[in-house]
């Protein structure tokens, strides 16, 4: 089985060693902790992981910049955010900038690795609780005297919108294909063109616009 390659960039000590143990406890697991972005610009430039891991609160900078950076130069490679409960703002910045979902903190350790096994999957580990965030955040401004900005129309086929519903909550792709009858073979096809109308390059990036589309609602 091939060992997966996982970089993981918390600042607390504790917490980084916790989250570490966790995830190397997955004999699939070949895990590095750093401490700083510094430290995991390094780590990259060294060898690319196939998952990062990245707290957002950082002493040299903020993870949401890393994630863009890593989401622009490696796209292959599947990104977690770090959070605590009720950081929707953060979450939702990493998500834009290319995080496929997030880890909770205080997640217990079993959790960590299953989510992480999740997204490897083609699941997408994003809540309830964020895409009605979103929703709240992306609304259209009433500004008094302003029109409202039209964003163009999308031409989504039903197929396709059926099987973003099905990434929002969190299925695979397996489970999508079986669910709607259609072979898992084609899937990657629809996948791809649902990413080219929707000009992302993520699940975490087309949860996000769908949701601010209104295309599929949670």
């Amino acid at each position: 089985m091939e060992t997966i390659r996982i970089l993981l960039l918390e600042d607390d000590a504790p917490t980084r060693q916790r989250l570490h143990d966790a995830l190397a406890a997955d004999p699939g697991f070949s895990v590095e902790a750093v401490d700083s972005l510094a430290a995991a610009r390094a780590a990259i430039a060294r060898e690319c992981p196939q998952v990062l891991l990245t707290d957002l609160e950082l002493p040299d900078g903020h993870g949401a910049d890393l994630t863009a950076e890593v989401h622009a130069a490696h796209p292959q490679v599947e990104i977690l955010v770090i959070s605590v409960l009720c950081d929707e703002a953060n979450v939702v910045a990493a998500i834009a900038a290319g995080a496929s979902g997030y880890i909770v903190k205080d997640a217990l350790p079993e959790d960590i690795g299953n989510t992480v096994r999740q997204v490897l999957d083609g699941e997408s580990p994003l809540s309830a609780g964020i895409a009605r965030y979103l929703l709240r955040r992306l609304q259209p401004a009433a500004t008094a005297g302003a029109e409202p900005v039209a964003r163009p129309a999308l031409d989504l086929t039903g197929r396709e919108t059926d099987i973003l519903w099905g990434i929002a909550k969190g299925m695979s792709y397996n489970e999508i294909a079986d669910s709607l009858g259609i072979s898992r073979k084609t899937l990657p096809n629809y996948i791809k063109s649902i990413y080219r109308k929707l000009e992302v390059n993520s699940r975490g990036e087309a949860v996000f616009e769908a949701v601010s589309r209104k295309l599929i609602t949670l």
